[in-house]
């Protein structure tokens, strides 16, 4: 940080997991991410979408097309085999998710 320059900040929460279409064979979930930021590269200062795991997959694979030689984040695992109970895996997720944004 420079004396006198306001730091640029950026916050991001991944909140608020949600079971949609629950018991049904299309059921997924999605997660509440939020932003906060004072950069004047963003003209919204705070954000808020709904986003599920695949809109990450697609994230990250964008990013990889355009990243060249710097290192793309890890997605926690897909795997819908998991011993433990759902909640365990869903919150587990959501840390993943969360790992990756702010990388």
């Amino acid at each position: 940080p420079i004396p006198g320059i306001p730091q640029e900040l950026t916050t991001v929460r991944v909140q608020d997991p949600r079971v949609q279409n629950e018991g049904s064979w299309n059921s997924y979930v999605d997660y509440k991410i939020f932003l906060h930021t004072n950069s004047k590269a963003f003209t919204a200062k705070t954000s808020c979408v709904r986003r599920r795991y695949r809109e990450f997959v697609w994230l990250r694979r964008q990013l990889q097309k355009n990243a060249g030689l710097v290192p793309v984040p890890e997605l926690p695992g897909k795997s819908t085999f998991f011993v433990g109970s759902t909640d365990e895996f869903i919150e587990k997720r959501r840390q993943g998710l969360q790992q990756f944004l702010e990388k």
